[in-house]
């Protein structure tokens, strides 16, 4: 059996998906940008891209009653592998101890023009 978590805090699906489907106590998110939820507006440059983004997951997280603390893996996906070192820094923001395992990959585009998105799996 498994649950739609939609967050009121993260901004609408961008396509007919939603923010994440718990199944037992496995939560598979859907990919979060950077949009800012009121505006659906993406900020300027990816280290505020890739912090919304987080605050995004964050608020998905939040509405299945997860932390980041809960995440085991993260898949990230940069339009730009040179901002790797940049995104490292804002990302260990998020999960400072104990982080959870990551992928990273460069996607030739991706939704909205965005420089950034995650998607993870997390469980309670």
């Amino acid at each position: 059996m498994n649950q739609t978590i939609t967050a009121p805090n993260a901004p609408a699906a961008v396509g007919p998906y939603c923010h994440a489907k718990l199944a037992g106590s496995t939560l598979y998110t859907s990919g979060q940008l950077g949009l800012i939820p009121a505006t659906g507006v993406l900020p300027e440059g990816v280290e505020a891209q890739a912090a919304q983004a987080l605050d995004n997951l964050t608020a998905v997280l939040a509405a299945a009653g997860m932390t980041c603390g809960d995440v085991v893996k993260t898949t990230v996906f940069l339009a730009d592998m040179g901002d790797f070192a940049a995104v490292n820094a804002v990302y260990a923001n998020y999960f400072p101890v104990d982080p959870p395992a990551r992928s990273c990959v460069q996607a030739a585009a991706l939704p909205k023009g965005a420089l950034f998105e995650i998607e993870a799996v997390a469980v309670k």
